[in-house]
């Protein structure tokens, strides 16, 4: 097997589709995510706004958590998008291995915070609604939603470790 061959096989043209693929993922279902926690979190505060309105601004830190989560995978989008390499007139390519780096880090991103959209939805309008009825489980419920919130911040912290590797691995053919 020459040399070429082993560079062709290891640098495909298909290579980058699956860094952008990783970024798409990594947006998408962070987006996806924090759309759910947002509603789910939304109808709790309205539904608990009706019988008790003055707790409605202290009631709104699920929404505003469950929007940091699009903002997780807006952020490794833009690495993932910035470590992909179109092909440049001296032979350097984009290579597999960082097509495969970018699209596992999107999808630890994409997911992590989309599990943990899913959490702050339902704990936050579980939880507003019986802060509205006991103000004193404030406290507890907002330290639930921390702790689903550290999910994902642990997707986005190893999305960016692993994103980092992307480029560890660049193909060069000479002519």
């Amino acid at each position: 097997m020459s040399d070429s061959d082993i560079m062709s096989s290891l640098c495909p043209t298909s290579a980058p589709f699956f860094g952008f693929l990783g970024a798409t993922a990594a947006l998408c279902f962070a987006n996806m995510g924090a759309a759910y926690g947002t509603a789910k979190s939304g109808v709790g505060i309205a539904s608990m706004g009706v019988m008790n309105p003055q707790m409605v601004m202290r009631n709104i830190i699920p929404v505003i958590m469950a929007g940091v989560l699009g903002i997780y995978g807006l952020i490794v989008a833009v690495i993932i998008q910035g470590g992909i390499k179109a092909p440049t007139k001296d032979g350097s390519v984009y290579s597999l291995y960082g097509g495969f780096a970018h699209l596992s880090a999107g999808l630890c991103c994409g997911l992590s915070c989309m599990a943990a959209g899913l959490c702050i939805g339902i704990v936050g309008d579980a939880g507003v609604r019986a802060v509205g009825q006991q103000p004193k489980l404030f406290v507890g419920v907002i330290l639930i939603l921390i702790f689903a919130e550290a999910l994902g911040l642990y997707g986005l912290i190893i999305a960016l470790i692993v994103s980092g590797h992307g480029g560890d691995f660049e193909c060069t053919y000479t002519r």
